[in-house]
């Protein structure tokens, strides 16, 4: 290990010169000799370094899922030349540069990290040997020789001697509590992150070796933390647990804003997306829209969460536009014209017939029954003639002859309208 960080001393003045300015700051605060100054001065430095990744962070997720959907592509291309490897990378190339990513894109945060861990790691042995290195000189040495985290020197390892330790003021059984502690913390934060990129983040409509791949990293790296954490100086330990509890909220935080398609965090996002979308009627984030566009763009391509969420938007009367932006379906706004319409139709003057606009007003009261078109209106002295016709009717009808009358036939009683002749 001391070998690998003498490549980096190149960078190890810079990290001490930042290590030193935080350490003025806490300094100020906890005083010169604590562990907090010296223990937060590399807290801020770990915090610093991650700041300035988040974009290869970023390159980082988009690179890994460019790969997951390249996967079924690569197995066959991989089958097609199985027995031609010099061919099978040449495709492999042709097929990444095609896609516009790289394997080495998903290792991007942890290599740009690596100068700054191997830096930080020689000022810590530098520290724990009594020599100055760097920026920090025969004060701030000795300063930071009396530092203690829990009673375990910064520049404390697992493996050291009692010897060792006593000459840094501090006794084996602390170092090796607080060292075994920092480790399995180191180790878990490591799996967890690693288990919830599996189990919450992964396309699960694609099986592909990848998936097989990532589950053997879940168990592979926390030993190997383990392992090389008996080595590390405790300084060392708080650089790399922050570290892995800052992955671990970075990836927490992607995993609830911005899932992989196809996965059970996509599913558990566009539920919510549903119930707020359609609280307020359209989206109001970047990052809503940003998915919303991605998902209308797929068009039949759409996963089973995401055609369900557009299914949801069409129930509550929403359309998802190419845009990102949703707006009110055809059907909606169509049932709210028809509202209006009726509501105005009813708020309409009922129509006056054509007496009441001839007499410029309501019709009387004392004409209970109106004229129908089918009836004409009789003289005065025809109306005794017509009831006598129809009393000896009823006379001359006999039961039993097998005749009827009109009367019970049915027919209209009175005179009758002249049938017009048929149209030819």
């Amino acid at each position: 290990m001391d070998t690998i960080a003498s490549f980096f001393s190149f960078i190890t003045t810079p990290v001490s010169w930042v290590i030193v300015q935080f350490h003025t700051v806490y300094g100020a605060i906890f005083g010169p000799d604590t562990g907090w100054a010296w223990g937060l001065s590399i807290v801020s430095l770990v915090i610093l370094i991650r700041i300035c990744l988040i974009p290869l962070f970023v390159k980082q997720i988009k690179a890994t899922r460019a790969m997951q959907t390249l996967q079924p592509e690569m197995k066959k291309i991989q089958e097609r030349y199985k027995n031609d490897k010099q061919r099978q990378s040449e495709e492999m190339m042709k097929l990444y540069k095609e896609a516009g990513t790289n394997p080495l894109s998903s290792c991007l945060p942890i290599l740009a990290q690596s100068p700054f861990f191997f830096a930080l790691y020689h000022v810590l042995n530098g520290i724990a040997s009594g020599q100055t290195i760097g920026v920090i000189n025969q004060s701030l040495l000795e300063s930071a020789q009396k530092a203690h985290i829990f009673g375990a020197p910064l520049a404390a390892k697992f493996l050291d001697s009692a010897d060792t330790v006593a000459k840094l003021g501090a006794s084996l059984t602390d170092v090796r509590v607080v060292t075994a502690i920092m480790i399995v913390l180191m180790s878990g934060s490591q799996f967890y992150t690693q288990r919830q990129l599996m189990t919450k983040n992964v396309d699960t409509t694609v099986k592909t070796p990848f998936m097989q791949q990532q589950k053997m990293l879940m168990y592979v790296f926390p030993i190997m933390f383990a392992f090389f954490g008996i080595r590390f100086p405790v300084g060392v330990l708080i650089y790399w647990l922050t570290t892995n509890v800052w992955t671990m909220g970075q990836q927490m935080y992607v995993i609830h804003n911005n899932p992989t398609p196809g996965s059970k965090a996509q599913a558990a996002y566009l539920e919510r997306l549903t119930k707020h979308v359609t609280h307020h009627g359209k989206t109001r984030k970047r990052s809503e829209k940003t998915i919303v566009k991605a998902i209308v763009t797929k068009g039949r391509d759409r996963n089973e969460a995401e055609r369900g969420f557009i299914n949801a938007l069409s129930k509550a009367g929403l359309v998802a536009q190419a845009d990102g932006s949703v707006v009110k379906g055809e059907a909606q706004a169509a049932a709210q014209t028809e509202d209006g319409a009726a509501a105005t139709r009813r708020q309409q003057p009922k129509r006056q017939t054509k007496s009441q606009r001839q007499s410029g007003g309501p019709k009387q009261a004392e004409d209970p029954t109106p004229s129908t078109s089918l009836e004409k209106s009789e003289p005065e002295d025809a109306k005794p003639a017509a009831n006598g016709a129809k009393s000896d009717a009823k006379k001359t009808a006999q039961p039993g002859t097998g005749s009827r009358s009109k009367a019970q036939s049915g027919q209209r009683k009175g005179p009758q309208r002249p049938k017009s002749p048929s149209k030819k």
